[in-house]
């Protein structure tokens, strides 16, 4: 997933305006700017006249899109649909590419931008993540298309950003990481030309994109691809197997695919080895980078900001502590009624799924497992997982499935669906807790489930 690019030099030979544009009388804020007698704006640091920017085009070749797409793979079906998007529309495109932290969604709409270098006379990227980001990004864009605007304050350059994009077509925006359509919605209303590309973790409410396109992991050959990509030619063969294992741990995340790869870059240990810290120090490895490596893109950091923004739903984190001990697919709702009462549970599975942080249906819910694995280890620095809450979600688990059984009989026949519908999930709370955190309701389920599997031979 690309890096935020950095922050361009304007370019040495901006053209002058060309034609006769009419005056404009001011931007947004009180300083800075300031119009003269004949209309003309001039910059009130240097005194200089700044030309209309509606009648200044864009410098030819001069782009702002991550440059670095070698570690692309796969994703030729998603490819395609943002081509869909923007080949079936008018004038104006807008599409939101939207998925899980770290499922690669930066890394797509740069590909996408490089895949169509020569439809667009000009690129913009813009890290969108808060309300001040996407100003100062605006702002950039204004002062390269119009370097003389280097002095003004930040609410005059995104002013004039702004309305640089309103006047102009042939160019692709890429608003990266937005937090919700809400943030962008002002922009979206004020420009009516070119195309936008948006990647949000909220998969809903985008209302005003013409299209959107929904980003699951990688497949399992492909995650394979990228693992081999990043750790290079040197790997032995015989690793392969345990790199098809580790993979599949990761749940072939591709941020998760791309931390493990650098480690094992530069440490020079097996997949095998790697699983084997994963185990034995899953905090430490969910938050390892190499050398170089950004501390920010890791998949602990990932869903730490996630939550940060669910911070207003108070049953959200709570929700998904439990959600992470039981198995990641299939998990009846009924059985998450018992610690979150409605309307509180809909709300949080509903702004949790949101942000796809778990896929719902009108029945179950399923979580990505590396989303589990994060959030039941314990952290002291992270308020999201903090021990004791952990703690409370596992034997709160064992409660539930256990309740859940407790009025059956394991030779009845009519009952054993509910016994198979609470398996997986008992099988995967004890796989994940050690045997010296069982309570009284882990041994009753140990032994109900003993009871049922051996009338079942």
């Amino acid at each position: 997933m690309p890096t935020t690019p950095p922050h361009p030099h304007p370019h040495p030979d901006s053209p002058e305006p060309v034609g006769s544009a009419p005056p404009v009388y001011a931007v947004s804020g009180s300083r800075g700017v300031q119009a003269g007698n004949n209309n003309t704006q001039y910059n009130t640091v240097t005194q200089t006249p700044l030309p209309a920017i509606e009648s200044v085009p864009a410098v030819p070749g001069l782009s702002r899109i991550p440059l670095d797409t070698a570690l692309f793979v796969g994703r030729t079906d998603e490819l395609d649909q943002l081509d869909a998007v923007l080949d079936g529309s008018g004038r104006a495109v807008v599409v939101a590419v939207h998925g899980l932290g770290g499922v690669g969604k930066s890394t797509l709409a740069a590909r996408f931008a490089h895949r169509h270098a020569g439809r667009f006379g000009f690129q913009w990227w813009i890290t969108a993540d808060s309300p001040a980001a996407l100003d100062t990004g605006l702002g950039d864009l204004a002062e390269a298309i119009l370097p003389a605007a280097a002095d003004l304050p930040v609410e005059q350059r995104t002013a004039l950003g702004v309305r640089w994009l309103a006047t102009h077509e042939d160019w692709l925006l890429v608003l990266d990481n937005a937090t919700s359509p809400q943030e962008v919605a002002a922009l979206l209303s004020r420009v009516r030309t070119g195309t936008i590309v948006v990647t949000s973790r909220q998969r809903s409410g985008w209302l005003a994109a013409g299209g959107t396109v929904s980003l699951d992991v990688l497949a399992a050959d492909e995650a394979l691809q990228l693992l081999a990509r990043i750790v290079g030619s040197e790997w032995p063969e015989a690793d392969l197997a345990g790199a098809d294992r580790l993979c599949a741990e990761l749940g072939w995340l591709p941020l998760a695919v791309e931390q493990a790869g650098a480690y094992l870059a530069q440490t020079r240990i097996s997949p095998d080895a790697y699983l084997d810290l994963l185990a034995r120090f899953p905090a430490r490895m969910f938050t390892a980078t190499a050398e170089g490596g950004n501390a920010q893109r890791t998949m602990a950091r990932g869903w730490h900001v996630t939550l940060d923004r669910l911070a207003d739903t108070a049953a959200a984190g709570r929700v998904l502590r439990q959600l992470a001990w039981f198995a990641p697919d299939g998990i009846p709702r009924d059985l998450l009624a018992g610690e979150v009462e409605e309307p509180e549970l809909s709300e949080a599975l509903g702004r949790l799924a949101a942000y796809s942080m778990v896929t719902l249906t009108g029945n179950t819910v399923s979580v990505h497992r590396l989303v589990q694995a994060v959030t039941r280890t314990p952290d002291p620095t992270d308020p999201h997982r903090q021990p004791a809450d952990i703690a409370a979600a596992r034997d709160s688990t064992a409660t539930v499935l256990a309740a859940t059984l407790s009025d059956l009989v394991p030779h009845t026949p009519a009952d054993w669906p509910a016994y198979r519908m609470v398996l997986p999930h008992a099988r995967a709370l004890l796989e994940h807790a050690r045997p010296d955190t069982d309570t009284t309701q882990t041994s009753r389920l140990l032994n109900d489930l003993s009871l049922y599997l051996e009338g079942q031979g």
